[in-house]
């Protein structure tokens, strides 16, 4: 039996939430009294959905893995953080309190014990993945209005597609030729017997399906808000995972379709500190409020170096900054270079190339939202889809939209194939930047990790690694030994190299 699975059934209970509150339900811990309680309506059944969006910010110890307790464990941005950071633009300024620090230095993917990266991250997605299984496989029988169980369902497919995109993508290298590769275990029901890790084609397949599945489910559903995940955002997902698949045309298809209705946001917005789902431009987040923001064990506890008056993680040593390299290849009249601390104006709590792109919009207050996915990204996946089929000119229009939203003057009419392309990935770098892109671009690109260094690029801090081909072990994680322990269906050939 997979115990890891079933902790996982048995931990939706604590974790589903009436609304917004913080009230826990008190339900018997069998998995047929859920079932019974939660799904006899879907009034109901909205709760386990609002438990499992839940945990995409607070990550509650109740999950069984050992996440919550810590402070690098924070949901959702925890895992982005580490993308980040293990990409090729940003920096730790120094040690601090060392939180991430051996994910930047590329010591913690090889870590198997419990609380562990691998470990936790391992656990918190499958909890996930579980609790919109028993979401799917119980809706349907949910009495009230047939739209409400579809927008239902079709939220919980595209959730478990969006954990198994990043699971296989933490754990395997990336999808183009290595496809017969082997995957991570894949369930569709609620498991309490383990499975194998299939093959990398057999979790993608399964991920287009779940989004498929979901776009017709969601199409004519308005999402309740932006913590939710409605059309748009399951289609902004399927371009996602079009792109990394090298499926050009349906990258740029969805990347389209997700689109529609959002235009790049003002640049009186841009500056605002990306911190709220009011934002015109976001499409998915989470909206979190004073009684449920996680203080010092959050996202902007460890990225906005001004937080609570600079006491915070990254207040406290563990800035956060773009490289000298990234931040020279950005014009002067780009709103987005305002948003790093300039050369020479540095101080010790904000250093140079300090980032300030998210900042606490009250700096005294932990509220702030958290940010999953935005139109920028859909109108850069369109563009450099499009130009990978040879459609210069439709890929120069999505980017020039985009781009000239922040710097007026920018052109790109020059610009045609590979030159082309390399604008588009260059501005993908610096749009993107803190958002949690820079670890699985890579891996897609097949470039490697090539980190500059020197003066205000990495080193000041030991990185631990600055060069890996690309395809090197280090770009899949290590399962956790856990999972070894208790999945029958896994042998010691089935760890990463």
């Amino acid at each position: 039996m997979n115990k890891l699975i079933k902790i996982s059934i048995w931990a939706m209970i604590p974790i589903l939430m009436v609304g917004c509150k913080k009230d826990y339900l008190e339900t018997n811990p069998s998995n047929d009294v859920i079932n019974t309680l939660i799904f006899t309506n879907t009034t109901n059944a909205k709760t386990a959905l609002e438990g499992m969006y839940r945990i995409t910010f607070s990550h509650a110890p109740a999950v069984g893995y050992g996440g919550g307790s810590l402070h690098a464990d924070f949901g959702q941005k925890a895992y982005d953080l580490v993308n980040d950071l293990m990409g090729n633009d940003m920096v730790v300024h120094s040690q601090g309190y060392g939180w991430f620090n051996r994910d930047y230095q590329y010591t913690e993917l090889l870590r198997i014990q419990d609380n562990s990266r691998p470990h936790v991250l391992w656990g918190y997605y499958y909890t996930l993945i579980n609790n919109a299984n028993n979401i799917i496989v119980n809706i349907d029988k949910a009495d009230g209005p047939a739209a409400d169980k579809e927008s239902i369902k079709g939220q919980a497919l595209a959730m478990r597609a969006f954990c198994y995109y990043n699971l296989i993508n933490y754990f395997q290298q990336t999808y183009k030729g290595n496809e017969s590769n082997k995957g991570v275990p894949l369930y569709l029901t609620p498991a309490t017997v383990g499975v194998g890790r299939g093959t990398v084609q057999q979790v993608y397949d399964a991920i287009v399906a779940d989004l498929t599945a979901a776009e017709l489910l969601l199409t004519g559903k308005a999402a309740e808000d932006k913590s939710h995940i409605g059309l748009r955002t399951a289609q902004g997902m399927r371009a996602r995972v079009a792109l990394t698949m090298e499926d050009w045309v349906n990258a740029s298809k969805y990347a389209a379709l997700a689109r529609t209705g959002y235009t790049p946001m003002p640049t009186t917005e841009y500056t605002k500190g990306f911190n709220s789902v009011s934002n015109p431009e976001w499409m998915w987040g989470a909206t979190v409020i004073v009684d449920q923001a996680t203080i010092f064990a959050s996202f902007f506890s460890h990225i906005d170096a001004q937080s609570n008056g600079g006491v915070s993680y990254a207040g406290l040593g563990g800035q956060k900054k773009i490289t000298k390299d990234l931040y020279d290849q950005i014009n002067a009249a780009d709103i987005r270079k305002s948003l790093f601390r300039t050369p020479g104006t540095g101080t010790s709590g904000v250093p140079d190339y300090c980032q300030t792109k998210f900042r606490l919009a009250n700096p005294s207050s932990w509220a702030a939202d958290y940010l999953f996915m935005r139109a920028s990204e859909m109108y850069l996946i369109e563009a450099e889809a499009l130009s990978r089929q040879g459609n210069d000119a439709g890929a120069r229009t999505a980017l020039e939209t985009l781009v000239k939203a922040r710097f007026p003057a920018y052109t790109a009419a020059a610009l045609s194939g590979t030159a082309l392309r390399d604008e588009i990935l260059l501005q993908r770098r610096i749009e993107l930047w803190g958002e949690g892109f820079s670890w699985f671009d890579l891996k897609r690109l097949k470039v490697g990790l090539n980190r500059p260094t020197g003066a205000g690029n990495h080193g000041a801090f030991n990185p631990g690694q600055t060069v890996l081909p690309a395809g090197d072990p280090l770009f899949a994680w290590k399962i956790c030994q856990r999972e070894f322990n208790a999945n029958l269906a896994f042998t010691p050939n089935d760890q990463n190299p």
